[in-house]
């Protein structure tokens, strides 16, 4: 595996870096991950632990920081996450003549990749569109307004508000949307588990059927730095069983 790091893919510094994966053989599809820590911590860093197992198996890894509270706020982050997309579209297509991208994120990741599925107008802003992308995998993000928006807001952390800063709020806008995964756990967060069916059954309510589902046993994310009595990967895998069934 090679590994680039610290790309500039914007003009806001740190925050504006990403780090690249690459397969030692061809590029036979692309995961952009955004990683997890309530939109105010947390770094690209965390994609260590998963992208050697996506590697080996031909799939390159983009992982991406992103601007975040307290110095920035909603949706700068958003738009950062387009303009990841966008970079990478144009550097695999150019480079690795690969346009199969995915889009995913854990936690507040998963709260972007959700915004930047259902809410066209951020990948819209660099010219992209849901016909560019693979395939979505939303890893424990919040479907509501996010608690850290609600907070810096003045608003009460634990209210469920659904209005333009909420991926909920956007479903049902869009003709079909690309395959997706939600994970999610049976300890995770509170609420969280909930919010996430209720996305579910929004999906079904509005008759869209691409989509399925894992529920983890254990805490919020824990299993994206894991590895099994094989010490492989347990987020790697289920990042490449999503991308091979996307493929039948």
């Amino acid at each position: 595996m090679k590994k680039l790091e610290d790309i500039v893919y914007g003009e806001y510094g740190e925050a504006n870096l990403l780090d690249v994966y690459l397969p030692e053989d061809k590029v036979e599809g692309v995961f952009v991950y955004f990683h997890g820590g309530g939109l105010d911590h947390g770094s690209k860093r965390g994609a260590y632990k998963f992208a050697p197992y996506l590697s080996e198996r031909n799939i390159a890894v983009v992982s991406a920081n992103y601007r975040m509270y307290p110095d920035y706020a909603f949706p700068d982050f958003l738009y950062d996450a387009a303009n990841v997309v966008r970079w990478t579209y144009d550097y695999m297509t150019k480079e690795h003549n690969c346009d199969t991208i995915y889009v995913g994120g854990s936690s507040a990741g998963g709260y972007i990749s959700m915004m930047l599925c259902f809410d066209q107008q951020y990948l819209g802003s660099v010219g992209l569109s849901n016909k560019n992308i693979a395939g979505y995998l939303h890893d424990a993000g919040q479907p509501t307004a996010h608690f850290t928006v609600l907070k810096n807001k003045g608003i009460d952390h634990r209210r469920i508000i659904v209005d333009e800063t909420a991926p909920l709020f956007y479903i049902g806008l869009e003709e079909k949307y690309p395959p997706m995964r939600f994970i999610v756990s049976d300890n995770d967060m509170k609420n969280r588990y909930e919010q996430t069916m209720l996305v579910l059954s929004t999906l079904k309510h509005f008759g869209y059927e691409n989509y399925d589902h894992i529920v983890m046993h254990g805490k919020h994310t824990e299993y994206v730095g894991k590895f099994d009595e094989n010490d492989i990967s347990v987020f790697g895998q289920m990042i490449d069983d999503f991308i091979k069934k996307t493929k039948e």
